[in-house]
């Protein structure tokens, strides 16, 4: 099949690595969101999905609106069969989702109706989700509602970080994708309803979502600091500053002081702060204007006073 591919961030590269490999269908463009300004420099950067479209020499699409008449008469010249989508980044209008003859195929990180929108993976990880997968859907104008083609799944580890288990579904759904095109394009596979049953959904996390809150028990505390990593990154202020949190650690009960809240305490091996239950371990910290750092090396150039908290 003739495919335009829409995606942007580095999530949906192995999906787009995948169609280019396959030998039955020719990807004739990608669509993207627009170049950003990026660095220090804030000189504008080609997203991860123009910038490999670019390498192959592919044409690239930004349109600033999916909407766009200029870039909805391209999208008909180039006369896709169907668009699968991976992470694109924008509202699709029923102007576009009708020019392709298959529609618009989304490659959606949870298995649906579970998890619909922007965030699917830290949602999963925050509820304490043993098991999640992707999902691939025709889209509709309803959000991530369509109906689904096939999907994958994937347990949740107790280590699971979103970006690691992000990485896992990129590659498991690239295939899935694949596969979905090849069903469609031989007519053996069709989409199925979602069910009214089990749906919720994934807003998207901005940075004040991502502050880690003491005053709730140990296992939430370390199920919210991993599912904001790496993305936007968990914090906690301290000193009238942000600190960033990488991934923290359970304590053994038996090996577990009584602490408030967000309070610190320094040990020889372990920087604790105090939850609605046990403590906590803090792994790795960024103060402002810092390298990331083990918490013990930060605890001993700061000198933690007694008392002192995470807030």
């Amino acid at each position: 099949m003739r495919l335009v591919f829409a995606g942007t961030p580095e999530p949906a590269l192995p999906s787009l690595r995948a169609l280019l490999a396959s030998d039955r269908h020719e990807v004739v463009a990608v669509v993207t969101r627009p170049d950003a300004p990026a660095g220090r420099g804030r000189r504008l950067v080609r997203s991860p999905v123009g910038a490999l479209a670019d390498e192959h020499g592919i044409e690239v699409l930004t349109p600033p609106r999916a909407g766009d008449p200029a870039f909805l008469d391209r999208l008909r010249a180039l006369a896709p069969d169907a668009c699968p989508v991976v992470a694109y980044g924008a509202l699709l209008p029923r102007s576009a989702l009708d020019i392709p003859r298959h529609g618009w195929v989304n490659l959606h990180f949870s298995l649906l109706p579970a998890w619909r929108g922007a965030a699917p993976v830290q949602a999963a990880i925050r509820a304490g989700d043993e098991l999640t997968g992707a999902s691939t859907f025709r889209i509709v104008h309803e959000l991530d509602a369509g109906p689904v083609y096939g999907v994958v799944t994937e347990k949740i580890t107790g280590n699971d970080t979103a970006g690691v288990l992000l990485d896992r579904l990129a590659h498991s759904g690239a295939a899935l994708l694949v596969s979905t095109m090849d069903g469609i394009e031989d007519g053996t596979l069709r989409a199925v309803p979602q069910p009214a049953e089990g749906v919720s959904y994934a807003p998207k996390v901005t940075v004040d979502d991502a502050r880690v809150r003491f005053d709730v028990p140990a296992v939430a505390v370390d199920r919210h600091v991993r599912a904001m990593t790496q993305d936007p990154g968990a914090w906690a202020e301290f000193r009238g500053s942000r600190l960033k949190l990488g991934p923290v650690f359970l304590v053994d009960p038996a090996d577990a002081p009584s602490l408030a809240p967000g309070e610190l305490l320094v040990e020889r091996r372990r920087v604790l702060a105090g939850t609605a239950s046990t403590p906590v371990g803090l792994g790795e910290v960024q103060a402002q204007g810092k390298k990331r750092m083990a918490a013990t090396d930060w605890a001993r150039g700061i000198r933690i006073e007694q008392g002192e908290r995470l807030a």
